[in-house]
């Protein structure tokens, strides 16, 4: 089967992590970087591919690609995804989807109009872990869930910032570039987000965006969860230094960053180790304790073998325009909540087919 021609559009440090993992997969190639920062030049030529300044000039020049990967910061991403959906070409779109959901919103619509596939790159549910998760929910050994606990406790260094001044400002902030990964792996894992309430604070970095946010969620199910983030706290909670799955992270094994409480057990992620009754359930009776398997491998590398799939025609993109839309919904709810101190009920659109 013939290598997959990829280009990436992004220079900065996610689009670079693509390279790598298009450079280690034996079923792609990257075929060229699109980027306007002169910075750029450098990167392209240590991939030794062309480099172009815009989408538009990429796509009439004669080089050619079966996907593109839209790396570029937040509020490029809907333009950047008609434009491949002009030109028919598949696309797997970073997160958020968009920074307005005005925009995420004009992007499904426009995708239903036609059958090219955009994947929208919340990588997460692409995780081995995740999915065991998933499997242990279903399998009803937990019961009914009653409560999420979930942290994204992390120091992000000065020089992130510095090498993208767009995170400072509107559109950025964690919660948009990272709290939107924590939202959508719980709405996978535990289903809809009906209410939030938020408080925000950026009393470390004093940026226009918030640096730490404390969350209240409340599921469709029924289920409350609490999630703490931050990017100035000197802490291992998170899901990129406790899951090992990017080995950029250093990582810390024996912690949590999840825990889920049901009526018959809960079950503390990634470390995967459960807690059951064998007969009555009190507190004055012992649980059984027990271990899942969890997974290592990386979820983003995974996600790029699914991307090959979905290009190829012999799979639908896991995480949908219309999933990462609904993902986006609830971050911006999160947004407003804690800007009002109110609670904001985030709207459940329903699918045509959904419907029927």
């Amino acid at each position: 089967m013939n290598t997959l021609r990829i280009a990436v559009a992004g220079a900065g440090l996610i689009g670079k992590r693509h390279m790598q993992l298009i450079r280690d997969n034996s079923r792609t190639t990257l075929c060229a970087l699109i980027d306007p920062v002169p910075a750029a030049r450098a990167t392209a030529d240590a991939e030794g591919v062309p480099l172009f300044p815009s989408l538009e000039e990429f796509f009439a020049s004669s080089v050619k690609a079966d996907g593109m990967i839209l790396a570029t910061p937040n509020g490029l991403h809907v333009s950047g995804a008609l434009t491949c959906l002009a030109h028919r070409m598949p696309a797997l779109v970073e997160k958020p989807v968009a920074d307005t959901l005005d925009a995420a919103e004009a992007l499904e619509a426009a995708e239903a109009r036609c059958d090219v596939p955009l994947l929208v790159g919340h990588h997460r549910r692409h995780s081995a872990t995740l999915a065991a998760v998933r499997e242990e929910i279903a399998s009803g050994r937990l019961g009914r869930v009653v409560s999420f606990t979930g942290t994204a406790l992390f120091h992000k260094p000065d020089s992130y910032y510095e090498a993208g001044p767009w995170r400072t400002v509107a559109g950025g902030g964690p919660i948009l570039i990272n709290l939107i990964h924590e939202i959508d792996a719980v709405r996978y894992m535990l289903g809809e987000i009906v209410a939030v309430q938020a408080m925000a604070s950026n009393a470390v970095r004093g940026f226009a965006v918030e640096d730490t946010a404390a969350v209240l969620l409340h599921f469709a199910s029924g289920a409350l969860g609490t999630f703490m983030l931050s990017d100035t706290s000197a802490a291992p909670r998170s899901w990129e230094q406790t899951s090992g799955e990017d080995k950029s992270y250093p990582a810390h094994p024996e912690e949590d960053c999840y825990f889920i409480a049901g009526t018959n057990g809960s079950l503390a992620v990634p470390t995967m180790r459960t807690w059951n009754y064998d007969g009555e359930r009190s507190w004055w009776k012992p649980f059984a304790r027990t271990g899942l398997a969890r997974g290592t491998a990386d979820p983003m590398a995974r996600q790029l073998d699914h991307f090959c799939d979905v290009i190829r025609g012999q799979a639908a993109p896991r995480c949908t325009v219309h999933d990462a839309t609904q993902s986006l919904r609830v971050t911006l709810a999160v947004a407003q909540a804690a800007a009002s101190k109110g609670v904001v009920m985030p709207a459940i659109p329903v699918l045509e087919h959904e419907a029927a």
